[in-house]
Protein backbone atom coordinates (compact mmCIF):
# COMPACT_ATOMS: atom_id res chain seq x y z
CA UNK A 1 0.00 0.00 0.00
CA UNK A 2 1.90 3.18 -1.14
CA UNK A 3 5.21 3.89 -0.40
CA UNK A 4 6.80 1.76 1.75
CA UNK A 5 10.15 2.22 3.57
CA UNK A 6 11.90 3.05 6.67
CA UNK A 7 14.53 5.49 7.26
CA UNK A 8 17.23 6.07 9.96
CA UNK A 9 15.27 6.34 13.74
CA UNK A 10 12.14 4.63 11.94
CA UNK A 11 10.88 7.99 10.34
CA UNK A 12 8.97 6.36 7.99
CA UNK A 13 5.78 4.65 9.03
CA UNK A 14 5.03 1.19 7.22
CA UNK A 15 1.78 1.40 5.64
CA UNK A 16 0.53 -1.75 6.57
CA UNK A 17 0.28 -0.43 10.12
CA UNK A 18 -3.14 0.29 11.23
CA UNK A 19 -1.75 4.19 12.24
CA UNK A 20 -3.82 4.29 15.51
CA UNK A 21 -3.71 7.94 16.71
CA UNK A 22 -0.85 8.23 18.97
CA UNK A 23 -1.23 9.88 22.70
CA UNK A 24 0.81 12.65 20.96
CA UNK A 25 -1.59 13.18 18.33
CA UNK A 26 -3.94 13.83 21.08
CA UNK A 27 -1.71 16.08 22.68
CA UNK A 28 -1.33 18.18 19.98
CA UNK A 29 -5.05 18.68 19.47
CA UNK A 30 -5.67 20.08 22.64
CA UNK A 31 -3.99 23.38 20.89
CA UNK A 32 -7.22 23.18 18.17
CA UNK A 33 -9.36 24.01 21.82
CA UNK A 34 -7.34 26.64 22.56
CA UNK A 35 -7.69 28.30 18.80
CA UNK A 36 -11.59 27.71 18.95
CA UNK A 37 -12.18 29.57 22.03
CA UNK A 38 -9.91 32.27 20.65
CA UNK A 39 -12.05 32.61 17.73
CA UNK A 40 -15.49 32.01 19.38
CA UNK A 41 -14.58 35.18 21.43
CA UNK A 42 -13.44 36.95 18.78
CA UNK A 43 -16.40 36.47 16.45
CA UNK A 44 -19.05 37.02 19.77
CA UNK A 45 -16.96 40.50 20.06
CA UNK A 46 -17.35 41.18 16.23
CA UNK A 47 -19.96 39.73 14.32
CA UNK A 48 -20.30 41.98 11.54
CA UNK A 49 -19.53 40.74 8.01
CA UNK A 50 -16.18 41.98 8.04
CA UNK A 51 -15.63 40.34 11.71
CA UNK A 52 -16.93 36.92 10.75
CA UNK A 53 -14.51 37.35 7.46
CA UNK A 54 -11.79 37.83 9.27
CA UNK A 55 -12.41 35.28 11.75
CA UNK A 56 -12.87 32.86 8.75
CA UNK A 57 -9.81 33.71 7.75
CA UNK A 58 -7.85 33.19 10.90
CA UNK A 59 -9.84 29.67 11.08
CA UNK A 60 -8.52 28.60 7.45
CA UNK A 61 -5.33 29.25 8.68
CA UNK A 62 -5.21 27.21 11.60
CA UNK A 63 -7.01 24.55 10.53
CA UNK A 64 -4.53 24.15 7.48
CA UNK A 65 -1.44 24.26 10.37
CA UNK A 66 -3.79 21.22 11.74
CA UNK A 67 -4.57 19.37 8.41
CA UNK A 68 -1.39 19.22 6.94
CA UNK A 69 0.26 18.17 10.07
CA UNK A 70 -2.48 15.44 10.49
CA UNK A 71 -1.61 14.43 6.75
CA UNK A 72 2.11 13.90 7.92
CA UNK A 73 1.90 12.28 10.92
CA UNK A 74 0.00 9.85 8.93
CA UNK A 75 3.18 9.25 6.91
CA UNK A 76 5.67 9.49 9.67
CA UNK A 77 6.18 7.38 12.91
CA UNK A 78 4.55 9.35 15.78
CA UNK A 79 7.05 7.85 18.41
CA UNK A 80 10.13 8.80 16.02
CA UNK A 81 12.45 11.64 17.98
CA UNK A 82 12.04 13.92 14.97
CA UNK A 83 8.44 13.55 14.55
CA UNK A 84 8.12 14.44 18.23
CA UNK A 85 10.22 17.77 17.54
CA UNK A 86 7.78 17.96 14.98
CA UNK A 87 4.52 18.02 16.60
CA UNK A 88 5.75 19.81 19.57
CA UNK A 89 6.85 22.48 17.01
CA UNK A 90 3.76 22.92 15.48
CA UNK A 91 1.43 22.59 18.61
CA UNK A 92 3.88 25.57 20.19
CA UNK A 93 3.14 27.56 17.20
CA UNK A 94 -0.54 26.87 17.03
CA UNK A 95 -0.65 28.51 20.46
CA UNK A 96 1.46 30.98 19.73
CA UNK A 97 -1.13 31.56 16.54
CA UNK A 98 -3.96 31.45 18.51
CA UNK A 99 -2.88 33.66 21.17
CA UNK A 100 -2.76 36.25 18.74
CA UNK A 101 -6.29 36.05 17.42
CA UNK A 102 -8.09 38.62 19.09
CA UNK A 103 -5.58 41.47 18.09
CA UNK A 104 -4.28 40.09 14.75
CA UNK A 105 -5.91 42.61 12.74
CA UNK A 106 -4.93 45.57 15.39
CA UNK A 107 -1.01 45.16 16.37
CA UNK A 108 -0.45 41.30 16.18
CA UNK A 109 -0.74 40.81 12.32
CA UNK A 110 3.23 39.54 12.19
CA UNK A 111 2.88 37.35 14.96
CA UNK A 112 -0.21 35.59 12.95
CA UNK A 113 1.74 35.77 9.61
CA UNK A 114 5.28 34.97 10.80
CA UNK A 115 4.46 32.13 13.19
CA UNK A 116 2.75 30.31 10.34
CA UNK A 117 5.13 30.94 7.86
CA UNK A 118 7.07 29.57 10.61
CA UNK A 119 5.34 26.63 11.26
CA UNK A 120 5.34 25.22 7.68
CA UNK A 121 8.73 26.25 6.69
CA UNK A 122 10.14 24.61 10.36
CA UNK A 123 8.05 21.59 9.19
CA UNK A 124 10.35 21.25 6.11
CA UNK A 125 14.02 22.29 8.05
CA UNK A 126 12.97 19.12 10.25
CA UNK A 127 12.00 16.65 7.46
CA UNK A 128 13.78 17.37 4.34
CA UNK A 129 17.47 16.38 5.62
CA UNK A 130 16.11 13.26 7.03
CA UNK A 131 14.55 12.07 3.78
CA UNK A 132 17.81 12.99 2.17
CA UNK A 133 17.92 9.84 -0.92
CA UNK A 134 14.43 8.95 -0.19
CA UNK A 135 11.48 9.67 -2.60
CA UNK A 136 9.68 11.34 -0.83
CA UNK A 137 12.00 13.74 -0.06
CA UNK A 138 11.11 15.60 -4.01
CA UNK A 139 7.10 15.66 -2.34
CA UNK A 140 8.30 17.22 0.73
CA UNK A 141 10.64 20.03 -1.20
CA UNK A 142 7.56 21.25 -3.72
CA UNK A 143 5.27 21.25 -0.35
CA UNK A 144 8.42 23.60 0.67
CA UNK A 145 8.00 25.62 -2.11
CA UNK A 146 5.04 26.57 -2.52
CA UNK A 147 4.57 27.60 1.00
CA UNK A 148 7.84 29.73 1.08
CA UNK A 149 6.12 31.37 -2.02
CA UNK A 150 2.93 31.76 -0.04
CA UNK A 151 4.54 33.18 2.90
CA UNK A 152 5.57 35.80 1.00
CA UNK A 153 2.08 37.02 0.62
CA UNK A 154 1.50 36.44 4.46
CA UNK A 155 4.01 38.46 6.23
CA UNK A 156 3.33 41.31 3.25
CA UNK A 157 -0.06 41.06 4.20
CA UNK A 158 1.35 41.43 7.86
CA UNK A 159 2.88 44.80 6.94
CA UNK A 160 0.65 45.99 4.77
CA UNK A 161 -2.65 46.50 6.45
CA UNK A 162 -4.87 47.70 4.02
CA UNK A 163 -4.54 44.82 1.25
CA UNK A 164 -4.33 42.62 4.70
CA UNK A 165 -7.28 40.39 3.96
CA UNK A 166 -6.77 40.21 0.05
CA UNK A 167 -2.91 38.68 0.29
CA UNK A 168 -4.18 36.44 3.55
CA UNK A 169 -7.52 34.98 1.34
CA UNK A 170 -5.04 34.61 -1.74
CA UNK A 171 -2.34 32.95 -0.01
CA UNK A 172 -5.08 30.76 1.27
CA UNK A 173 -6.93 29.94 -1.91
CA UNK A 174 -3.55 29.04 -3.80
CA UNK A 175 -2.26 27.04 -0.49
CA UNK A 176 -5.66 25.08 -0.77
CA UNK A 177 -5.73 24.78 -4.41
CA UNK A 178 -1.98 23.49 -4.93
CA UNK A 179 -3.05 20.50 -2.18
CA UNK A 180 -5.71 19.60 -4.93
CA UNK A 181 -3.32 20.11 -7.80
CA UNK A 182 -0.51 17.72 -6.24
CA UNK A 183 1.93 20.62 -5.75
CA UNK A 184 2.90 21.10 -9.10
CA UNK A 185 6.17 23.04 -9.60
CA UNK A 186 8.40 23.77 -12.18
CA UNK A 187 10.95 20.93 -12.94
CA UNK A 188 9.93 19.15 -9.97
CA UNK A 189 6.63 17.91 -11.55
CA UNK A 190 3.66 16.96 -8.95
CA UNK A 191 3.33 14.39 -6.86
CA UNK A 192 0.93 11.48 -8.22
CA UNK A 193 -1.85 10.34 -5.63
CA UNK A 194 0.25 6.68 -4.58
CA UNK A 195 2.88 9.37 -3.15
CA UNK A 196 0.27 11.21 -1.07
CA UNK A 197 -1.84 8.11 -0.26
CA UNK A 198 -2.95 7.95 3.31
CA UNK A 199 -4.05 5.43 5.78
CA UNK A 200 -7.87 6.03 5.43
CA UNK A 201 -9.02 4.78 9.05
CA UNK A 202 -5.89 6.78 10.68
CA UNK A 203 -7.22 10.16 9.24
CA UNK A 204 -10.83 8.99 9.36
CA UNK A 205 -10.18 8.48 13.06
CA UNK A 206 -8.44 11.73 13.41
CA UNK A 207 -11.06 13.96 11.40
CA UNK A 208 -13.80 12.54 13.95
CA UNK A 209 -11.34 13.63 17.26
CA UNK A 210 -10.93 17.19 15.86
CA UNK A 211 -14.85 17.73 15.20
CA UNK A 212 -15.94 16.50 19.11
CA UNK A 213 -12.82 18.76 20.35
CA UNK A 214 -14.96 21.79 17.61
CA UNK A 215 -18.57 20.69 19.52
CA UNK A 216 -16.12 20.13 23.14
CA UNK A 217 -15.60 23.44 22.40
CA UNK A 218 -18.92 24.87 21.82
CA UNK A 219 -20.10 23.03 25.53
CA UNK A 220 -17.10 24.44 26.84
CA UNK A 221 -18.14 28.01 26.15
CA UNK A 222 -21.44 27.62 26.39
CA UNK A 223 -20.74 26.17 30.04
CA UNK A 224 -18.99 29.18 31.43
CA UNK A 225 -21.34 31.91 29.92
CA UNK A 226 -23.97 30.45 31.79
CA UNK A 227 -21.78 30.16 35.21
CA UNK A 228 -21.29 33.75 34.35
CA UNK A 229 -25.33 34.54 33.83
CA UNK A 230 -26.32 34.13 37.37
CA UNK A 231 -28.08 31.22 36.52
CA UNK A 232 -31.72 32.67 35.91
CA UNK A 233 -34.71 30.31 34.66
CA UNK A 234 -34.51 31.43 30.73
CA UNK A 235 -30.35 31.02 30.87
CA UNK A 236 -31.18 27.76 32.25
CA UNK A 237 -33.33 26.72 29.60
CA UNK A 238 -31.01 28.30 27.10
CA UNK A 239 -28.39 26.13 28.07
CA UNK A 240 -30.22 23.39 28.05
CA UNK A 241 -31.35 23.98 24.61
CA UNK A 242 -27.27 24.70 23.65
CA UNK A 243 -26.74 21.52 25.24
CA UNK A 244 -29.34 19.58 22.79
CA UNK A 245 -27.69 21.34 19.86
CA UNK A 246 -24.27 19.87 20.64
CA UNK A 247 -25.40 16.47 21.37
CA UNK A 248 -27.67 16.85 18.03
CA UNK A 249 -24.48 18.07 15.84
CA UNK A 250 -22.68 15.22 17.04
CA UNK A 251 -24.79 12.46 16.50
CA UNK A 252 -25.02 14.22 12.63
CA UNK A 253 -21.95 13.95 11.96
CA UNK A 254 -21.25 10.23 13.28
CA UNK A 255 -24.33 8.70 11.87
CA UNK A 256 -24.26 7.75 8.91
CA UNK A 257 -21.19 7.93 7.22
CA UNK A 258 -18.69 9.48 9.88
CA UNK A 259 -17.94 5.75 10.44
CA UNK A 260 -17.31 4.66 7.06
CA UNK A 261 -15.09 7.56 5.35
CA UNK A 262 -11.72 5.50 6.88
CA UNK A 263 -12.92 2.23 4.84
CA UNK A 264 -13.85 4.49 1.88
CA UNK A 265 -10.52 5.80 1.52
CA UNK A 266 -8.89 2.31 1.74
CA UNK A 267 -11.55 0.86 -0.60
CA UNK A 268 -10.35 3.60 -3.33
CA UNK A 269 -6.54 2.76 -3.26
CA UNK A 270 -4.57 5.58 -3.92
CA UNK A 271 -7.26 7.59 -5.51
CA UNK A 272 -8.16 7.58 -1.80
CA UNK A 273 -6.28 10.61 -1.61
CA UNK A 274 -8.54 13.22 -2.96
CA UNK A 275 -11.48 12.17 -1.26
CA UNK A 276 -9.00 12.22 2.34
CA UNK A 277 -8.28 16.55 0.72
CA UNK A 278 -12.42 17.05 0.11
CA UNK A 279 -13.09 15.58 3.61
CA UNK A 280 -10.85 18.13 5.19
CA UNK A 281 -12.50 21.08 2.97
CA UNK A 282 -15.68 19.59 4.50
CA UNK A 283 -14.65 19.34 8.00
CA UNK A 284 -13.34 23.03 7.82
CA UNK A 285 -16.62 23.76 6.76
CA UNK A 286 -18.53 21.87 9.32
CA UNK A 287 -16.09 23.17 12.38
CA UNK A 288 -17.31 26.47 10.81
CA UNK A 289 -20.37 25.82 11.30
CA UNK A 290 -20.04 24.46 15.16
CA UNK A 291 -18.12 27.84 15.96
CA UNK A 292 -21.13 29.89 14.60
CA UNK A 293 -23.47 27.96 16.54
CA UNK A 294 -21.37 28.20 19.94
CA UNK A 295 -21.37 31.57 19.07
CA UNK A 296 -24.71 32.05 19.02
CA UNK A 297 -25.80 29.91 21.88
CA UNK A 298 -22.96 32.88 24.38
CA UNK A 299 -25.32 35.24 22.87
CA UNK A 300 -28.69 33.63 23.76
CA UNK A 301 -27.31 31.87 27.23
CA UNK A 302 -25.96 35.67 27.95
CA UNK A 303 -29.43 37.80 26.49
CA UNK A 304 -32.61 35.36 25.79
CA UNK A 305 -34.72 37.51 26.26
CA UNK A 306 -32.86 39.71 23.74
CA UNK A 307 -33.38 40.69 20.48
CA UNK A 308 -30.60 40.69 17.87
CA UNK A 309 -30.13 40.43 13.97
CA UNK A 310 -26.55 39.64 14.61
CA UNK A 311 -27.39 36.69 17.53
CA UNK A 312 -30.09 35.68 14.53
CA UNK A 313 -27.78 35.39 11.32
CA UNK A 314 -24.99 33.44 13.45
CA UNK A 315 -28.09 30.69 15.00
CA UNK A 316 -29.35 30.20 11.22
CA UNK A 317 -25.54 30.53 9.26
CA UNK A 318 -23.88 28.27 11.73
CA UNK A 319 -26.10 24.74 11.36
CA UNK A 320 -27.08 25.10 8.12
CA UNK A 321 -22.92 25.54 7.18
CA UNK A 322 -22.68 22.07 8.99
CA UNK A 323 -25.87 20.62 7.10
CA UNK A 324 -24.64 21.76 4.03
CA UNK A 325 -20.94 20.47 4.45
CA UNK A 326 -22.54 17.12 5.79
CA UNK A 327 -24.68 16.65 3.19
CA UNK A 328 -22.23 16.55 0.75
CA UNK A 329 -19.67 14.23 3.02
CA UNK A 330 -22.33 11.60 3.00
CA UNK A 331 -22.59 11.77 -0.57
CA UNK A 332 -19.07 11.57 -1.38
CA UNK A 333 -18.49 8.76 0.81
CA UNK A 334 -21.46 6.58 0.30
CA UNK A 335 -23.77 8.67 -2.51
CA UNK A 336 -26.41 8.71 -0.33
CA UNK A 337 -29.29 11.66 -0.04
CA UNK A 338 -30.34 12.22 3.79
CA UNK A 339 -33.99 13.45 2.94
CA UNK A 340 -34.45 14.83 6.42
CA UNK A 341 -31.04 16.95 6.46
CA UNK A 342 -32.13 17.95 3.04
CA UNK A 343 -35.36 19.38 4.24
CA UNK A 344 -33.71 20.54 7.74
CA UNK A 345 -31.55 23.15 5.93
CA UNK A 346 -34.65 25.04 4.34
CA UNK A 347 -36.63 24.44 7.86
CA UNK A 348 -33.22 26.39 9.50
CA UNK A 349 -34.01 29.18 7.37
CA UNK A 350 -37.78 29.83 7.38
CA UNK A 351 -37.48 29.32 11.25
CA UNK A 352 -35.04 31.85 11.33
CA UNK A 353 -36.63 34.13 9.71
CA UNK A 354 -40.34 33.42 11.45
CA UNK A 355 -38.63 34.15 15.02
CA UNK A 356 -36.60 37.09 13.37
CA UNK A 357 -38.79 39.32 15.77
CA UNK A 358 -39.36 37.21 18.68
CA UNK A 359 -36.62 36.75 22.11
CA UNK A 360 -33.00 34.89 20.88
CA UNK A 361 -34.71 32.05 23.33
CA UNK A 362 -37.34 31.58 21.00
CA UNK A 363 -35.03 31.73 18.28
CA UNK A 364 -32.64 28.97 19.76
CA UNK A 365 -35.45 26.77 20.74
CA UNK A 366 -36.60 26.87 17.27
CA UNK A 367 -33.32 26.02 15.86
CA UNK A 368 -32.47 23.25 18.48
CA UNK A 369 -36.27 21.38 17.57
CA UNK A 370 -35.23 21.48 14.35
CA UNK A 371 -31.90 19.82 14.68
CA UNK A 372 -33.55 17.03 17.07
CA UNK A 373 -36.24 16.60 14.58
CA UNK A 374 -33.90 15.92 12.07
CA UNK A 375 -31.58 13.64 14.10
CA UNK A 376 -35.09 11.48 15.24
CA UNK A 377 -36.22 11.45 10.98
CA UNK A 378 -32.44 9.97 10.67
CA UNK A 379 -33.53 7.23 12.68
CA UNK A 380 -36.60 6.13 11.80
CA UNK A 381 -35.74 3.83 8.93
CA UNK A 382 -33.25 2.02 11.59
CA UNK A 383 -36.67 1.94 14.02
CA UNK A 384 -38.43 0.86 11.52
CA UNK A 385 -36.27 -2.38 10.78
CA UNK A 386 -35.68 -3.10 13.92
CA UNK A 387 -39.68 -3.28 14.44
CA UNK A 388 -40.15 -5.40 11.67
CA UNK A 389 -37.32 -7.53 12.12
CA UNK A 390 -39.32 -7.90 16.05
CA UNK A 391 -42.56 -8.52 13.98
CA UNK A 392 -40.74 -11.53 12.10
CA UNK A 393 -39.18 -12.79 15.14
CA UNK A 394 -42.62 -12.92 17.04
CA UNK A 395 -44.51 -14.24 14.38
CA UNK A 396 -43.58 -18.50 15.00
CA UNK A 397 -44.49 -17.99 18.81
CA UNK A 398 -47.75 -16.18 17.60
CA UNK A 399 -48.22 -19.24 15.50
CA UNK A 400 -47.52 -22.12 17.93
CA UNK A 401 -49.96 -20.17 20.51
CA UNK A 402 -52.59 -19.36 17.83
Amino acid sequence: MGMAGRLPGRLLLRRENPGRTSFLELFFDLAFIFALTRLSRTLLDDHSLNGGFQVLLMLAALWWVWFVTAWSADWFDPRAPLVVALLLWVMFGGLLMSAAVPTVFENHAMVFAAVYVAIHLGRAAILLPALRGHPLLVRSLRVAIWFAISGVLWVVGAAVAPAREVLWALALVLEYSLARLRWPFPGLGRSTWPDLQVNGRHLSERYQQIFIIAVGELILVAGITYSESGLSRDSTVAFALGFVTAVALARLYLVPAGGRLGARIEAEGPPGSKLTLLAGYLHLVMIAGVLTTSVAMQMTIAAPGGHGMGQLTLAVVGPVLFLIARILLAAVVDGSRPWARLIGVPAIIVGGLATGKLPQLVNGAVVAGVLLLIVLFDAMPGLWRFIRRSGDSDAPDQRRHG
